[in-house]
């Protein structure tokens, strides 16, 4: 991302915020309903962002991929209260905890939604523990999750396998729809260090596909892209989910339509090694559009958030 070298910023070179408006509960519904009314088959994507990212890093985030996908699809930035501050790890894992029935109140919101055609979710580092468990429960309550929710990407998973191995189990003891999509990678710094602090236990983004526990995500159909040989200009490699060449080369074959087991030739080399013939990865990973994702929070579901209503951002 272009961050300003300093304020204001240049927004033909950098992230800049033209314009923010709050909005009430109303006039959010009503601005997100207008939106997924235009958006073909009118699809929605969430983004749930991960350990140790104020509120505005999540934004941008969001944004360069919402522009590098080039996909029209309905953002939705589902935000929790994390530290922002490296020595948080704790804090943002509780907070992470503390944030689930405020993810499946949004969720839910969005399924009784008439004006919504499907659901993707794309979560990052600790954000998977946050929405797989919030997936979990659902499927408990519910018997199985909602046909609406199509996708989940989790991209570099800070969740140890074996806790993995019971929440995929409880979401599959009932009939799912849903299509899983993992995206790891055996370089991921971030997740070494998660994991020399959990005492050594494998974090599911570090997974190495050739090696068990791998047989485990097999048995439960979770389809897996390995990003190892992928290039990133992140120097702890936690983030190659959302360089410009992956996004965009999901974003292009999804738009036409495809998978990415059935892609053209060259999005294998591009994205790196697609484990065991995985397929079916996820379609509507983001959206071609200018406008970044609402931010929805409820400060009676979460004291630690200190906004009390939806901000709609626009970004150039």
């Amino acid at each position: 991302m272009q961050w300003p070298s300093r304020p204001p910023g240049d927004p033909e070179h950098d992230f800049v915020t033209l314009r923010a408006n709050r909005m009430d509960l109303a006039q959010a519904k009503s601005s997100f309903n207008a939106r997924v009314a235009r958006t073909p088959g009118h699809k929605v994507l969430i983004f749930v962002h991960g350990y140790n990212t104020r509120f505005e890093e999540a934004v941008y985030r969001f944004a360069q991929i919402v522009h590098d996908a080039r996909v029209d699809v309905a953002p939705v930035l589902f935000t929790w209260p994390s530290g922002g501050n490296v020595v948080d790890y704790v804090y943002d894992r509780d907070s992470a905890m503390y944030s689930r029935d405020a993810l499946e109140a949004v969720l839910q919101a969005l399924t009784n939604n008439p004006n919504v055609g499907s659901i993707s979710i794309l979560a990052h580092s600790m954000g998977n523990y946050l929405t797989v468990e919030t997936l979990r429960q659902m499927s408990i309550r519910d018997h199985g999750l909602p046909t609406k929710i199509r996708d989940v990407m989790l991209a570099s998973p800070d969740i140890d396998v074996d806790v993995f191995r019971r929440q995929i189990a409880e979401i599959d003891a009932s009939p799912r729809t849903t299509e899983f999509t993992l995206f790891v990678s055996r370089d991921d710094k971030a997740l070494g260090l998660s994991s020399f602090l959990a005492r050594d236990s494998t974090r599911l983004g570090a997974l190495d596909p050739t090696k068990e526990p791998y047989s485990m995500l097999e048995k439960a159909h979770v389809n897996v892209v390995d990003l190892t040989s992928v290039a990133s200009n992140d120097v702890a490699n936690h983030s190659k989910f959302a360089t410009g060449e992956v996004v965009a080369a999901i974003g292009d074959r999804l738009a036409e339509g495809q998978t990415l087991s059935d892609a053209k030739p060259g999005l294998v080399e591009s994205l790196g090694t697609f484990t065991h013939g995985a397929i079916g990865a996820t379609a509507d990973v983001a959206a071609g559009a200018v406008t970044a994702p609402a931010r929805i929070a409820d400060p009676t579901l979460n004291e630690k958030s200190v906004d009390t209503a939806a901000d709609a951002v626009t970004l150039k």
